[in-house]
């Protein structure tokens, strides 16, 4: 069973990053159990390890951390559900790819519930919708994996700024970016967690 830990407020994204190594760490070593950390940052970018400084289109706009996981630059801000599982995939079946495809599919099955289809698209990692004949991204993956231990994970826009997106070319993609309240659902994010339980394709705790 993982533990569903959800954090109130918003949480500075250094704390969250020496939080999830610390779990990590411990995970690795056998002194804790798996985790799905909740939470929500104060506005941001994050410089993945292919970011490019060229897709920093305003360096001084908000603060910028270097973050260690896969793919390019990318914004967190309140209204977007960020999730950071600490998974053993030693346990797992060591697949990075299959664990990379379950968040993708736990995140289609979640909008599904909320009324929004959301797509893959190839060559393009994260979640697609169809937005009037144009794609738009509404969720994002970034991952790493230590020792066969997750970092990082997704982020879903449920209702925030989307102008703070134009800070940065996200993801290296000059697509727009969508929210689930631009696509006209109206939830909050304690509701859209419980969407993101009801098909958790883990078991989790409370």
């Amino acid at each position: 069973m993982i533990e569903w830990d959800v954090r109130p407020g918003l949480t500075p994204y250094p704390a969250a990053l020496a939080d999830m190594e610390a779990r990590a760490a411990a995970i690795t070593a056998g002194e804790a159990g798996e985790r799905l950390l909740f939470l929500e940052h104060p506005p941001l970018y994050t410089a993945g390890t292919s970011a490019r400084a060229q897709d920093l289109l305003a360096p001084d706009r908000f603060p910028v951390f270097s973050a260690g996981r896969g793919g390019e630059y990318t914004y967190h801000g309140p209204g977007q559900r960020i999730v950071y599982p600490s998974l053993d995939l030693r346990e797992r079946g060591r697949d990075v790819r299959r664990y990379v495809q379950t968040l993708e599919q736990w995140i289609i099955d979640a909008l599904g519930r909320v009324g929004i289809v959301g797509e893959l698209r190839d060559g393009r990692v994260g979640v697609w919708v169809d937005r009037n004949g144009t794609d738009a991204k509404v969720a994002a993956i970034g991952v790493r994996i230590r020792r066969w231990v997750t970092l990082h994970g997704l982020s879903v826009n449920v209702s925030p700024q989307l102008d703070h997106f134009s800070g940065i070319v996200p993801c290296g993609l000059t697509y727009p970016v969508t929210s689930l309240a631009e696509l006209g659902v109206a939830v909050t994010m304690a509701e859209f967690d419980e969407h993101l339980r009801a098909t958790c394709p883990w078991d989790t705790l409370y």
